[in-house]
């Protein structure tokens, strides 16, 4: 996804992570911690709507598991997928409290991306959790 603007920078150095989502009608791809904070992002997208974009899938990821007692006894949300007349907004799980969060066009092949985002959530799962901790 080496479109303008996504650059690697101090603040965006962990947006090599996302490169697998280099998809067809993919704009761009956001990774992010469960309770909304931007960790990297890649695509066309600036800073600060990524960071907006994270806070707002959050939201939408915390709907989600509101209504996963109405999907027998799940109690755990895999994946948000919601669609719109332009394009689709599809969520992830990846590791311990970090989600994915992509938007694509209305071209796009849903199976394609929603498995690249599950192959890739494993791979950034098993990165963050060995990353060192900042403190």
């Amino acid at each position: 996804m080496g479109t303008p603007g996504t650059a690697v920078t101090d603040g965006n150095k962990l947006a090599w992570m996302l490169d697998d989502l280099h998809v067809p009608g993919v704009r761009f791809a956001v990774l992010l911690s469960e309770d909304g904070l931007r960790i990297a992002h890649v695509g066309a997208i600036s800073l600060d709507d990524a960071e907006r974009f994270a806070a707002a899938s959050s939201g939408l990821r915390s709907l989600g598991k509101a209504l996963g007692e109405f999907c027998g006894t799940a109690n755990a949300v895999r994946q948000n997928m919601t669609e719109y007349d332009d394009g689709m907004i599809f969520i992830t799980a990846a590791g311990e409290g970090a989600l994915i969060g992509v938007s694509t066009t209305s071209e796009v092949d849903v199976s394609m991306v929603a498995h690249r985002m599950n192959e890739l959530a494993g791979r950034v799962g098993r990165e963050l959790g060995s990353l060192p901790r900042q403190h």
